[in-house]
């Protein structure tokens, strides 16, 4: 078992691992540790803990020091010099004519280097920018360009919910998001409903997809085919929550063999219908039926890529 405490950095951001080298911190605690940016300021997310040593990625950083008041008034020093920089960062951005949106700036807590964030529809090459701050500001200037996510976390707002956006106030790390979640949900595939304030789609329809994913199991799908107690009937819809599989009836037409469906909807369990399987020209079409409604969810997936 190692003993680690958790920081963080930012709001809302992942939390790290760190060696508390023996000293007992509590939640909130305010401390200096070093990152492969320098010297930075940051908060006990997760007080000291002990954990099983395979949960380690990587050797352990010490926390150098809990912050002192020299610290916090260093940081709060390189807050007030943050509008001018962006200002000025701003202004060499429009003199080099540069394709690309700054965000934010942040000063090292040890003066050491000055880092101004930024987001762009490509590569910017930005080395006479870099000369140029380096210049005026007589330290050292990294340039990090983000994706428009990271782009929404740092400046925050209001998602469609009216809640602030999940990225800005507690989730901590993006995991990935498919069309095809939305498409299971039900919901409107209208790229302008389920995209998110950063354009990308939205974070939250992962936090329901495992349950969707679960309630799914052993339903048919829509325009299935299955054997209900009445016979044979075609998935009119499912309702997942209550476990209800709507179907219409089916009757072949003796003459033409064509399928004639009822006009009431019955409903049944899904231990009432028995699925078809899968052989003969019926099942090739609902496999090409499929293959293509998998096509078309990519197509727009990648078409939402650059909305």
């Amino acid at each position: 078992m190692v003993e680690i405490v958790g920081v963080g950095f930012m709001k809302a951001g992942k939390t790290y691992y760190f060696d508390p080298k023996g000293i007992k911190f509590e939640l909130g605690d305010m401390v200096i540790v070093e990152t492969a940016r320098g010297l930075e300021l940051a908060h006990i997310l997760i007080p000291n803990k002990m954990i099983p040593e395979d949960e380690l990625v990587a050797p352990l950083k010490a926390v150098e020091r809990k912050a002192s008041d020299e610290d916090l008034r260093k940081y709060r020093e390189n807050l007030g010099k943050r509008d001018d920089a962006m200002r000025v960062c701003a202004e060499k951005i429009a003199k080099h004519g540069l394709e690309m949106k700054l965000i934010d700036v942040e000063f090292m807590i040890d003066g050491s280097k000055i880092v101004f964030y930024f987001s762009a529809d490509g590569r910017v090459d930005f080395r006479e920018l870099a000369k140029d701050l380096a210049g005026h500001f007589r330290n050292r200037i990294e340039l990090r360009q983000i994706g428009v996510r990271d782009e929404a976390k740092m400046l925050g707002g209001i998602g469609i919910c009216g809640r602030p956006l999940c990225c800005s106030k507690w989730l901590h790390d993006f995991h990935p998001v498919s069309i095809k979640m939305a498409k299971q949900q039900n919901l409107s595939l209208n790229p302008t409903k389920i995209s998110g304030t950063c354009g990308r789609l939205m974070c939250c329809l992962n936090f329901e997809d495992k349950t969707y994913r679960e309630l799914r199991k052993g339903m048919p799908k829509d325009n299935e085919r299955v054997e209900t107690p009445d016979g044979l009937a075609k998935v009119v819809n499912v309702d997942y929550f209550n476990g209800k599989i709507n179907t219409r009836g089916i009757e072949i037409d003796p003459e033409t063999g064509e399928e004639i469906f009822s006009q009431e909807i019955k409903s049944f369990t899904k231990d009432e219908i028995k699925r078809r399987s899968k052989k003969g020209k019926r099942a090739n079409d609902n496999e090409d039926a499929e293959l293509i409604e998998d096509a078309e969810l990519r197509a727009l997936e990648e078409m939402m890529s650059d909305f």
